[in-house]
């Protein structure tokens, strides 16, 4: 598989609440920059990965490309807590396997939803 389809398929899997099969696409290295900050290894990005695909109720793949050793993906999810959240992985793939994920979602629509942020009206 190409990057772009290991990527893909990775998305496809943790969107779809298949989780073990998911992680068996990342390289028990793997290395993780999210917005909570650097994860190192298989399980800890599951652990961080999981609460947020199981509360998935749906998601959209907006776009997706790449080259020999990596795929970038944007995509929009919907969750209990919020319509759309946006958001980006970038991945670095060797050997089939996924081995550096670097995440950028918007996290505005999770404050809205808590009431963390008041949203901004044209004024």
């Amino acid at each position: 598989m190409t990057a772009i389809d290991t990527s893909l398929e990775y998305l496809r899997r943790w969107t779809t609440g298949d989780l073990d099969s998911a992680w068996a696409l990342l390289s028990p290295d793997v290395v993780c920059d999210s917005p909570a900050g650097r994860l190192a290894g298989r399980d800890a990005v599951a652990a961080f990965m999981a609460p947020f695909a199981g509360s998935l109720v749906g998601s959209q793949l907006l776009a997706g490309l790449g080259d020999a050793d990596r795929a970038l993906l944007l995509y929009d999810t919907t969750t209990r807590a919020v319509e759309s959240a946006p958001a980006a992985e970038l991945h670095t793939v060797r050997d089939g396997v996924i081995t550096s994920i670097r995440i950028i979602f918007d996290r505005l629509p999770f404050a809205l939803a808590r009431g963390d942020v008041a949203p901004v009206t044209a004024g």
